[in-house]
Formats: structure tokens, sequence, C-alpha cells
């Protein structure tokens, strides 16, 4: 009786000893609450976009009625390209300390009517002088073959005929690129070109995809240019020719339509139900 009895307490305190090593690693973890870091909602700044010069298709259109009145060919292929090159029709854009070109323009490309390069030549020193930067030509001259490749991946580029096709395709229209200038450069841009177009010797846009300046040149550039650079003498001989005029030649002058005197290329109307171009006998589209 003595002996199971002890083995009795031993099984109890064996039983005893197990039970408390398991509750003894069994151990309650207090809870923490993890502070978790809230979630910071992106933010993205809206540019707000509200150029001075609008692309629109009034734009568009007064661009092809002045190519049209130069009798310019939308240029088809690089054939055609390479003949006027070899005629000078189309002169080379010289890069330089003021003007350089978008490393992936063709050099076939960097091509554009004689009045088109002096405006380059005469903007990018006027740039050049105030921020001591060149200008980029990222576009020049096109064939339509190239306008039709571009269309493909680019729905914004304009179209390859019609009346308002693109303007590179004569000639007379460039690219400037507009990323990465400073506010107070694009505002010197808008302000130089300003008094151009109101004289209707540029027609620009500012292209919001692109990020470019599309410039337009009309062809009485070059007349307006070199009047700029006569001598004061000669000038004054202008001034005394016009206030010499009879009154009749004075009437007849102020009767006639802007656009056909000569001061003013892209201020025509592009009404479609107007006859000619404000009064003024228009090519056919080419």
């Amino acid at each position: 009786m003595k002996g199971k009895t002890q083995r009795v307490s031993l099984v109890i305190v064996l039983a005893v000893a197990v039970c408390g090593q398991a509750f003894g690693l069994h151990q309650v973890v207090p809870s923490h609450h993890v502070h978790r870091a809230p979630r910071r909602r992106a933010h993205f700044r809206r540019i707000l976009w509200n150029p001075v010069f609008r692309p629109s298709r009034d734009s568009l259109l007064r661009q092809n009625l002045e190519i049209d009145r130069l009798e310019l060919p939308r240029i088809q292929n690089q054939a055609e390209l390479d003949q006027l090159i070899a005629r000078q029709e189309l002169v080379p854009i010289v890069a330089g300390q003021t003007l350089r070109f978008d490393p992936r323009l063709d050099p076939d490309r960097r091509y554009c009517r004689p009045w088109t390069r002096d405006f380059l030549d005469d903007l990018s020193e006027a740039y050049y002088q105030q921020f001591h930067n060149p200008i980029q030509v990222n576009s020049a001259v096109r064939t339509v073959q190239v306008q039709k490749k571009l269309r493909r991946h680019n729905r914004n580029a304009a179209p390859e005929k019609g009346e308002t096709a693109s303007s590179h395709l004569a000639g007379i229209t460039v690219d400037i690129q507009r990323r990465g200038m400073t506010r107070q450069q694009v505002q010197w841009m808008e302000e130089y070109m300003m008094p151009l177009k109101d004289h209707g010797l540029v027609e620009p846009e500012e292209e919001r995809h692109q990020w470019v300046f599309h410039v337009a040149v009309s062809g009485r550039y070059a007349d307006w240019r070199e009047s700029k650079t006569q001598p004061a003498d000669q000038q004054e001989d202008a001034q005394y020719d016009e206030s010499a005029a009879t009154p009749n030649e004075s009437a007849n002058r102020d009767q006639q339509p802007e656009f056909c005197s000569g001061v003013s290329a892209f201020t025509l109307s592009t009404d479609p139900n107007a006859v000619g171009t404000s009064g003024c006998e228009t090519n056919p589209l080419r």
C-alpha cells in the first residue's frame, strides 16, 4: 500500500512538473499597436498651358495660302527635294554658336527657303545675345513621303495634302525646341515673334505635344529684312516717294487689300465663302 501511494505521488509530481514547463513556455505577448505611416496621395502639379500662339485650323489655312501665293510646290519625294537643293531654291541651315540641330534630324532635311534661313539667323543671334544659349532646330523641310510616315505614329501631325497640309512640305517652316526653355526664355520668344506676326511676316504656333515653336515664315520677310538694313538716306527717299504720291494714287493704294499690298502675308481672310483672297487672285491648291 505504501509503495502504491509513492508511485501515485511520483506521477502527480511529474505531471505538475511537465505542466509547469508547458505553462512557462507559453508567455503572453503584449499586443503592440503598429503605427503605419499614412499613405500620401501623389499630387501632380498641373501646368497651365495657355500659349500666346495657340495652334488652330485658321493658322494652317493661312500658312497654306501663303504657300499658294508664292506658287511653291509641296515636295513629294527625295528626288524633288534634291532638285530644289541643286537649284538653291532650298538652302542649308548652318549650325554654329547660336544654332544647333536635334541630332535625330536627318541631314537631308536640314534645309529651308532662303527667307526662312534669314529669319533663323536673326532669331538665333538675338536669342544668343540675350541668354548665351543656342536655339535648337528640331525639324525643317519635309517631303510628302516623310509626312505620311510621321502621321503613322504622331496623330497630331498635319496632313500631307489638302488646305490644312503641313507647311513643312514647302520648306517655309521650322520647328524650334521649346522643351527645356525657362519661362523667361519662352516669354522672350513670344515677344520677339509677336511684332513679326502682327506684320504678317511669320505664322507661329506653340505645339503642346511636341513642345516646339512651329514657325512658318512669309516670303516677304526677306524684303522686310532688307528694308531694315537700308541706309537712312534710302529710307528717307522711300518716305519722300510715298508723300509725293498724287491724291488718286494714294486713294487707290488705300483701297487695295492689305494682303495684295505686301504689308502682311498672313493676315488674309480665311472665310471659305470669300471670293479669292481678300480680293486678290490666288493660285489653286497644288
